[in-house]
């Protein structure tokens, strides 16, 4: 097949961790032709969606992962899959690519599903399964926001389309910084904050589940480091091996269901103790990491399921 992967620029990304490259790397050994543009090459001419980047090859070397063919334009109608690889925010600059990479279908798979994608960002799908989820409230008004505070007194306190842990505060009952926080967020930005009962249980660590079309494959658990709230890995959370609870698999099977329905191939679920806390479906993470850690070749999984709908 032909793949082209929208995504960030190939050059600094870390070969160890970065799961496009792992997926890239899966599809070459099967075969599959590749080429790779970033989202700002991406356009609409006069009926046709296309994209300037070039063919590439990959290969686990580091410092010397990828080489690039000649920059050529190309129709991405042409191609049997594209994937939708970038990393937030989730701006408009992000939204308007979903809105374009919509008109390829249904001769082109996107992945994921780009209008799913455009309307389930990570923290609002979770909205659907309130039963699953912490005590959770959305807004920008600070005297909704304050008297959530005070309601469950220990609370996180995030922008609604971050990520990578940037934002991301813990306010506990005796903390003051309410006011200075809200004033700080909606003097750059005019999305809502998302605010949600602090969980203990995340110093024990935040896992993030792997589903493939709509199954669980494997999870991994984010340690956050010692004095420290987040445990992303961006900001030095620490991965290390986890098994699949009772509880992961019945949160798997409520919302895999609707993943699957709405193809969202590859998606990674953030679950802190028994809640249900994001579905990332914009850029996930964490099969490298699955892959050390276990065995489980998850890019291996996502190309059988993507080449079974291609079929």
């Amino acid at each position: 097949m032909k793949i082209a992967f929208q995504m960030d620029p190939i050059g600094p990304i870390n070969i160890e961790a970065d799961s496009t490259f792992r997926i890239a790397l899966e599809a070459q050994a099967r075969g599959h032709e590749l080429f790779y543009y970033t989202p700002d090459r991406l356009a609409y001419q006069e009926g046709r969606i296309t994209a300037r980047g070039w063919p590439l090859r990959v290969q686990r070397v580091a410092g010397a992962h990828y080489s690039l063919g000649d920059e050529q334009e190309v129709d991405l109608a042409s191609f049997d899959v594209v994937w939708l690889r970038q990393d937030p925010p989730f701006d408009m600059f992000y939204i308007t690519t979903t809105h374009l990479l919509d008109r390829l279908a249904p001769g082109t798979l996107v992945v994921n599903n780009p209008f799913w994608v455009r309307n389930y960002p990570e923290k609002l799908l979770v909205l659907d399964f309130p039963d699953l989820t912490p005590p959770t409230t959305i807004a920008r008004d600070l005297q909704t926001i304050r008297a959530f505070k005070e309601k469950h007194g220990d609370v996180i306190l995030k922008p609604l389309y971050g990520n990578g842990g940037a934002g991301v505060f813990r306010l506990t009952p005796d903390d003051r910084n309410l006011s200075s926080l809200h004033e700080m967020f909606t003097g750059f930005s005019r999305e809502p904050l998302i605010v949600q009962k602090f969980l203990p249980a995340v110093s024990q660590g935040d896992k993030r589940v792997i589903l493939v079309d709509g199954a669980p494959v494997g999870a991994i658990n984010r340690v956050p480091q010692a004095g420290e709230t987040r445990s992303n890995m961006h900001v030095g959370g620490r991965p290390e091996k986890v098994a699949l609870t009772p509880r992961d698999l019945e949160i798997c099977a409520r919302i895999g269901p609707l993943l699957r329905e709405k193809g969202q191939v590859f998606v990674g679920i953030d679950v802190i103790g028994d809640y249900l806390t994001e579905i990332n479906v914009t850029s996930p993470t964490g099969i490298q990491e699955l892959e050390r850690f276990d065995g489980t070749n998850t890019a291996e999984i996502i190309w059988q399921a993507i080449e079974a709908k291609r079929a």
